[in-house]
């Protein structure tokens, strides 16, 4: 499959007062970082039912498919293999979050994780699981959308930006940066790095808790 062409456009020339010599704009429109993935999540709006299902399935199967030993890079499983493999990933993540699909979302990473972030560091699964349930919640709860409109594949690294909006009032509830290293289907992610910021609510309530499925 071919990569999406969301590279940054070179600087235009300029002349010794610092004008663009051939009267265009510096800087040009980018292409959507999803045209090549099988669903676009740059959008508040839901993927097709039948899609969101498949994709779900999807998730499932290449959560199984992650060895219990960290995998070597080699000629056998090569790093553009594992970039692959993230893009084909990606679609997944996002749906079991906008589902809050919580034993997914869990399955997605390796036992000894790393996770480092304003609330951490977190080291493993049981220490970042409290915490991150909470922000799962908020983030999948009734009445807010999450959006993802900038997604960037390089290797093992997956980097992407994250918004919340109101459906109601389209205010931005919380949004986030994340880089994640990610050994494709056969190791899963093994560092993650977040920025993150709720403008409302830090905590989830018990009734949104309930509504993870079981991490």
């Amino acid at each position: 499959m071919q990569k999406p062409k969301n590279t940054i456009i070179e600087p235009k020339k300029v002349d010794s007062n610092g004008l663009i010599s051939n009267n265009q704009t510096q800087t040009e429109m980018r292409a959507n970082y999803y045209q090549d993935l099988v669903a676009d999540y740059s959008k508040p709006e839901p993927v097709a039912t039948n899609m969101a299902q498949q994709i779900i399935e999807q998730a499932e199967v290449i959560i199984s498919m992650k060895e219990k030993t960290l995998p070597s890079i080699d000629s056998d499983y090569t790093i553009e293999q594992i970039e692959q493999e993230n893009r084909e990933w990606w679609p997944t993540h996002c749906e079991a979050l906008r589902q809050g699909r919580g034993d997914i979302l869990t399955g997605e990473y390796r036992d000894n994780l790393v996770y480092l972030c304003q609330d951490g560091p977190y080291y493993g699964l049981e220490q970042q699981k409290e915490r991150e349930r909470h922000w799962w919640a908020l983030i999948a709860q009734p009445g807010v959308t999450v959006v993802w409109p900038i997604v960037m594949f390089h290797g093992e690294f997956v980097y992407f930006e994250w918004n919340c909006l109101d459906t109601q009032t389209y205010e931005l509830t919380a949004k986030g940066n994340v880089t994640w290293v990610r050994r494709g289907h056969r190791g899963g992610c093994y560092l993650k790095t977040e920025q993150l910021t709720f403008y409302r609510n830090v905590f989830a309530s018990a009734e949104l808790l309930e509504s993870l499925s079981a991490t």
